[in-house]
């Protein structure tokens, strides 16, 4: 029985070349992305490869939540029907804003980069359960180093900074990777964190360009901070891909979950925060209450 895998925001950088490396495995990929005429590329370019089966593209708006429910209908209800399992689930889609934006009344940084993976991923645990052994791979970030460390709330205090928003929000999915690992230990679903380290892509060819995103006391040392981040995302989006694939491929975690692969496309550990009970806890409740499962 053909392998399968769904990847979000598949149709460009670290998303398309993590399904380019999943299709080159012999997974029948779902690429998911918002443009259709981008999804029409990557498919293009995926199957350009000879894969041994053919991609396919699903359009969704993954910053609106009732988009990912019926997403997630339509996958649940396309693996039902075919009885094909569903084998893995890469939530590699991300975003990170230079000025604070809502989407339905949210922050939009918390709702794409955790409320969105989270529902899905939730949405499908039957689906992911019942074509066990698989496995779901949540992309996080460096970044999570300069989060802050409050969920009482979707939006921490404060001023609005991108890159410190964007690290709390990816803060938010890492501990809820890892708290979900736990949850699933022993159901055959296995849960990998995947940290892509630097790579060059439209994300941070654009906002992180701007000092607006980072606070008044790292703005002081943005010209260091730049020179920096330049070097680390010199890097190609195949590169940084490879934590991704390896945590959804790799024959070696068989069996193991829980673990953060990092950039080298090995395992690390993870940041202490990321398993603090108390984050986690906070943190399921705000996805329970922002994002339940079913529309309100």
């Amino acid at each position: 029985m053909r392998k399968s895998a769904v990847v979000t925001g598949g149709t460009a950088g670290i998303g398309l070349e993590t399904a380019l490396g999943l299709a080159a495995s012999g997974f029948s990929v779902t690429v998911v992305g918002r443009s259709a005429e981008r999804g029409a590329g990557a498919v293009g370019l995926i199957n350009a490869t000879g894969p041994a089966h053919p991609a396919r593209f699903v359009a969704a708006d993954l910053g609106a939540l009732d988009d990912v429910r019926e997403l997630a209908r339509r996958i649940a209800s396309e693996h039902a029907t075919s009885g094909e399992p569903l084998t893995v689930l890469v939530n590699n889609v991300g975003a990170m804003f230079t000025d604070r934006q809502d989407l339905n009344g949210l922050e939009a940084s918390f709702v794409v980069n955790h409320l969105s993976p989270y529902l899905l991923t939730e949405l499908l645990l039957p689906t992911l359960t019942a074509g066990a052994p698989s496995r779901v791979v949540n992309v996080t970030s460096g970044a999570v180093r300069v989060a802050k460390r409050v969920f009482d709330a979707v939006e921490p205090p404060g001023g609005y900074y991108g890159f410190h928003w964007y690290g709390r929000a990816k803060l938010a999915n890492l501990a809820y990777t890892l708290d979900l690992a736990r949850r699933l230990d022993g159901t055959g679903v296995s849960v990998f964190a995947a940290d892509p380290g630097g790579a060059a892509t439209d994300m941070t060819d654009g906002t992180m360009t701007s000092p607006k995103i980072v606070s008044p006391a790292l703005r002081l040392l943005w010209p260091v901070v730049r020179r920096t981040f330049a070097r680390a995302t010199s890097g190609p989006a195949s590169v940084a891909a490879r934590p991704s694939i390896t945590a959804a491929t790799d024959d070696a975690l068989t069996g193991s979950t829980g673990i953060v692969i990092g950039a080298g496309a090995r395992p690390v550990t993870p940041l202490r925060a990321a398993t603090d009970p108390r984050i986690a806890d906070a943190v399921r409740r705000l996805g329970e209450r922002h994002a339940p499962l079913t529309a309100t």
